[in-house]
């Protein structure tokens, strides 16, 4: 079997997006924060109420999983008073979906 040559990479963006793309990645790695993911790109609007009751989860593991989101940048929170609002963040997120569609290999020779 002949081993192909890899590129490596020496771009400091390139390097830096996949650094980030790495990052998104780990942060869908738990069933919880995949459905948190997508429950609020289905729901398509900010939700202020209680992420917790989506899931069978403590709050306190739940909000764990919101912050590796947000930290991942996959999701933005905003304080409102006692509660604190969710949303998709539209951008990171076709930028995910665009470095992950840039791994099909079957597109390529």
């Amino acid at each position: 079997m002949k081993r192909k040559n890899i590129k490596v990479i020496t771009d400091k963006k390139h390097g830096k997006d996949m650094e980030i793309f790495a990052s998104m990645c780990k942060a869908l790695g738990h069933p919880a924060r995949v459905l948190i993911v997508s429950y609020l790109k289905r729901i398509d609007r900010c939700l202020c109420g209680d992420i917790v009751g989506l899931l069978p989860l403590a709050q306190s593991t739940v909000s764990q999983h919101l912050k590796c989101l947000k930290d991942a940048g996959l999701i933005k929170g905003e304080v409102e008073g006692p509660k604190t609002c969710y949303c998709i963040d539209k951008v990171m997120l076709a930028k995910f979906s665009r470095m992950a569609s840039e791994l099909d290999v079957s597109s390529r020779p």
